[in-house]
């Protein structure tokens, strides 16, 4: 299904998907992707749902472990990890073709830090993303093809 008919070359945009493709920028990919409206496509070795823990999410996002203070046993909000500059608002997650919920153990280092998770259809975070990148929001795609049939 063709999503966008006019694109900005600067911004990453979603322009088609369809069964086992997604396609940003007029460029087909056929794995598991991430992007956010600015900066590369990345191809990510993901095979399915299930293989997303907190751990690459942490990284997807680029968290960084937080300064360690030998005193921080007193404080109990001592963050755990550093969000990076320009770090993303609202992370959305496609899950293929049909929503897939990741295991609250999973997102709780990311939301606990403030940033936003959606889990939705592919299509569905397709079409959300198109519209966030739109509003000029901070937002990180992970997109999952759906299965060719």
């Amino acid at each position: 299904m063709l999503l966008q008919k006019d694109l900005n070359p600067a911004l990453n945009t979603v322009t088609a998907y369809g069964d086992g493709f997604l396609e940003i920028n007029r460029v087909r990919y056929d794995g598991a992707i991430c992007f956010a409206p600015e900066g590369p496509v990345r191809g990510l070795a993901l095979r399915g749902v299930a293989d997303i823990d907190a751990a690459f999410l942490q990284d997807l996002v680029g968290l960084k472990p937080a300064a360690r203070d030998p005193l921080a046993f007193l404080d109990d909000a001592a963050p755990a990890a550093e969000l990076p500059p320009g770090a993303p608002e609202v992370l959305l997650i496609g899950t293929g073709p049909r929503q897939i919920f990741l295991r609250p153990e999973v997102l709780r280092p990311l939301l606990a830090l403030g940033i936003g998770i959606e889990t939705m259809t592919t299509q569905a975070a397709a079409r959300t993303y198109n519209i966030l990148m739109s509003e000029e929001r901070r937002v990180l795609a992970l997109l999952l093809p759906g299965d060719p049939s």
